[in-house]
């Protein structure tokens, strides 16, 4: 594949990378920013509306988690890969899209726990669709791309429409988040087209479909042997699970941190726009940097840096704990922290995907990555749970951030003690690539 080595993206690279672009505004609008506010609104505003929202999301990454093995399984045979991608794209933009019709929270929770399997399910399948459109040298930078295009056209432009929509047609205005909805499901369904047109399954199993659903469960069993059995490959996973855990947590909880601190809330949605726009160029950069550094070693750098925004988070929570009058100051370190996230929350999911792959076999990615999406979900459990604990038993919600340093500090040391056998892990599957076909 002489022109996958040269600087400029292969079309197939730009088409993969394009979808970051086209699924990241269904994250933003309708997973984290405008309609879970719609729909706590819709159920009357109590918390009923957070707890159904709750059940709907747990749910919905529940049915994900458990079918990713099965279906990655499935998706490594000639062509299914494809179309199962196109089939879990497809139900994510049409139920999105028919969110913009109902008005009874019933069905839009309906349509949103259908929306996010569509999504989850697609990104399963494009993640693994890495090993297909570029080379292992490559992989860091078309990873890392990938998510920066992502936080520029899913979380800034279509993002500041939405807010456009929403300030020209008034923020409680139904008719404006419908608007949205639809805005939404026509941007991640149009940007979806070249990734579909020109991207293909390269590594795949040959076997007959009437075969394939009995062999994708002994397939799975044999997978995880595998997995258990490659203490490189086990090692990455166990270590993933927990440096990931935390940085779910760090995003999902920051403004639920600051809440409870009292910071203002136009302030902290301003400060996590912040957080995208720095996200874009420190993905690229990490890229990079992982050419020259590589990859293990700037996840590493990464985790530091999360040790460093734990700290920062828990003195934002010290000082009002000590002086509720310091809440100025507790402003100025949230926005502190939304900017070091910027630096890092890119890079280290970037690499993280990108070092996976290249530590399996090419022609099973899809099988993989079904029990990497599992590690993936089931992150931002521990977490959670952690900061919850710890705030209930001190009474400080500051301690309870400061917690989540135990699972940096397994992560990073799991890295660090599996080294070896991840460059070992790293090196078989190279050889796996080689043979199966690519010069």
């Amino acid at each position: 594949m002489a022109s996958a080595t040269k600087e400029k993206f292969t079309k197939q690279e730009k088409s993969w990378i394009l979808y970051d672009w086209a699924n990241s505004v269904y994250a933003t609008n309708i997973m984290a920013a405008i309609f879970p506010i719609y729909f706590t609104a819709v159920c009357g505003g109590d918390t009923s509306g957070m707890q159904w929202w709750g059940y709907g999301t747990s749910l919905a990454t529940l049915i994900v988690a458990v079918l990713a093995p099965i279906l990655g399984s499935l998706g490594d045979y000639k062509g299914m890969k494809k179309k199962f991608f196109t089939f879990f794209m497809l139900i994510g933009v049409f139920c999105t899209l028919i969110m913009a019709i109902f008005d009874n929270w019933q069905m839009l929770l309906v349509g949103y726990v259908l929306s996010y399997i569509g999504f989850a399910g697609s990104c399963l399948f494009y993640d693994s669709f890495l090993t297909d459109v570029t080379t292992r040298e490559r992989m860091d930078k078309v990873s890392a791309w990938g998510y920066a295009m992502g936080y520029i056209g899913g979380s800034t432009i279509p993002f500041l429409i939405s807010i456009g929509i929403l300030l020209a047609m008034g923020m409680d205005n139904p008719t404006a988040v419908k608007l949205v909805v639809v805005l939404t499901s026509v941007w991640w369904g149009l940007f979806s087209i070249p990734m579909m047109r020109n991207v293909h399954q390269k590594y795949y199993l040959d076997g007959k479909p009437q075969h394939m659903a009995s062999a994708a469960f002994t397939n799975v069993g044999r997978t995880l042997r595998s997995i258990v059995k490659n203490k490189g490959l086990f090692f990455y996973l166990i270590a993933y699970f927990c440096y990931i855990d935390g940085v779910g947590t760090v995003i999902h909880m920051s403004t639920s941190y600051g809440s409870t601190l009292g910071l203002d809330t136009v302030g902290m949605i301003l400060a996590l726009l912040v957080t995208q726009i720095v996200a874009m160029p420190c993905s690229i950069l990490f890229g990079r940097l992982a050419k020259k550094l590589g990859a293990v070693r700037m996840i590493g750098i990464a985790i530091g840096v999360y040790f460093l925004i734990c700290v920062v988070g828990f003195y934002m929570g010290y000082i009002i704990e000590v002086d509720e009058q310091a809440i100025g100051t507790a402003q100025i370190l949230f926005w502190m922290m939304a900017f070091l996230v910027g630096t890092v929350q890119g890079g280290i999911q970037a690499l993280s995907r990108s070092y996976f792959s290249r530590l399996v076999p090419p022609d099973k990615s899809n099988e993989y990555f079904g029990f990497f999406d599992i590690f993936g979900k089931f992150a931002t459990v521990v977490g959670p749970f952690l900061v919850a604990v710890v705030t209930g038993a001190t009474g400080r919600s500051s301690v309870g951030i400061l917690s989540l340093l135990v699972l940096f500090a397994v992560g990073g040391l799991l890295l660090f003690l599996g080294r070896e056998p991840m460059k070992q892990a790293e090196a078989a599957a190279e050889q796996a690539r080689r043979a199966a076909g690519e010069k």
